[in-house]
């Protein structure tokens, strides 16, 4: 590298001597020899008369110095300046976000991140959890923030809140009238659901499976937002954060079922793939994002 020869050539003609300018720079004398060599060819002058004790420079080799300090200085502050951009919360940052987080908990956390970094241009997917991977994995996002466990290759998970899961249906459902619903009283039920590949579809086929639980039909939404108004409608019971149902619990729009035991709670997570490097910019969303998981799961 240039600058390498050059900081080299500086350093020799500072101290007159190849030897104190070698212990300077941790460099053998004849390494010092080459780098001032490499100089002069590139040059085609030489730059140095040589002796036993000191070096003098030669005309040449006065106006390379002058020269060679200025570009070093500039070279330094150029370092410099870029430390400190890299220090500066700046950039951009692709968020992929399932459902439920997108839809009811991102918002707010985005606006106040943009507020405090506004020279970061954020931008948000909002697509079911196995989408958010796929996309995570072909690297068209920077970091998803999922509510279903990613058992992908490559892809590092980290859990930064709990999310509490309801049984829920219309208010004049006959299950909404009984004091306690135990599992083996929701055989032959109707179902709403999400699409297979949403963390909260996982969640509910689980709860279904573990209890052996008979169906008796079930409707498929691509949204919780459609699942939740199927639900107030009255077609049928279903599975969903309080994030998405909280409004219409306190409307009365939607109930919970007295379920006993409760359902238990689910982890969101943060998915990154592992092989690649984290900008300032999204180091400091994640730090916000752990920073306020208190407020959110409040």
């Amino acid at each position: 590298m240039i600058v390498d020869a050059l900081r080299v050539f500086v350093t020799v003609a500072e101290q007159n001597n190849f030897s104190r300018a070698g212990e300077l720079l941790n460099l053998s004398q004849p390494a010092v020899s080459l780098q001032i060599r490499n100089l002069e060819n590139e040059f085609n002058a030489k730059l140095m008369h040589r002796s036993p004790k000191h070096v003098v420079l030669t005309d040449a080799g006065e106006i390379l110095y002058r020269q060679a300090k200025q570009i070093l200085s500039l070279y330094e502050q150029g370092k410099q300046d870029i430390h400190l951009l890299n220090q500066k919360v700046t950039g951009s940052i692709q968020i992929g976000a399932s459902f439920t987080i997108g839809e009811y908990i991102l918002p707010r956390l985005l606006a106040d991140f943009a507020n405090q970094f506004p020279e970061v241009d954020l931008s948000l997917t909002i697509a079911n959890t196995e989408e958010i991977a796929l996309a995570l994995k072909a690297n068209k996002l920077d970091l998803g923030l999922v509510e279903g466990e990613v058992s992908q290759n490559g892809i590092q998970l980290t859990t930064y809140m709990k999310d509490e899961m309801l049984l829920i249906a219309s208010p004049d459902h006959p299950l909404c009238a009984k004091k306690t619903v135990k599992p083996d009283m929701l055989h032959d039920c109707t179902w709403v659901l999400r699409e297979h590949g949403s963390g909260t579809r996982s969640y509910s086929d689980k709860f279904i499976h573990t209890n052996d639980l008979r169906i008796k039909r079930s409707y498929v939404f691509t949204s919780s937002q459609g699942v939740k108004e199927a639900v107030a409608a009255g077609l049928g019971i279903s599975i969903l954060s309080r994030w998405i149902v909280r409004k219409e619990l306190e409307t009365g729009e939607i109930t919970a079922i007295p379920l006993n035991p409760k359902l238990t709670e689910r982890d969101f997570w943060f998915i990154q793939n592992k092989d690649t490097s984290s900008s300032m910019a999204i180091q400091m969303f994640i730090q916000k994002l752990l920073e306020q998981t208190p407020f959110v799961r409040s």
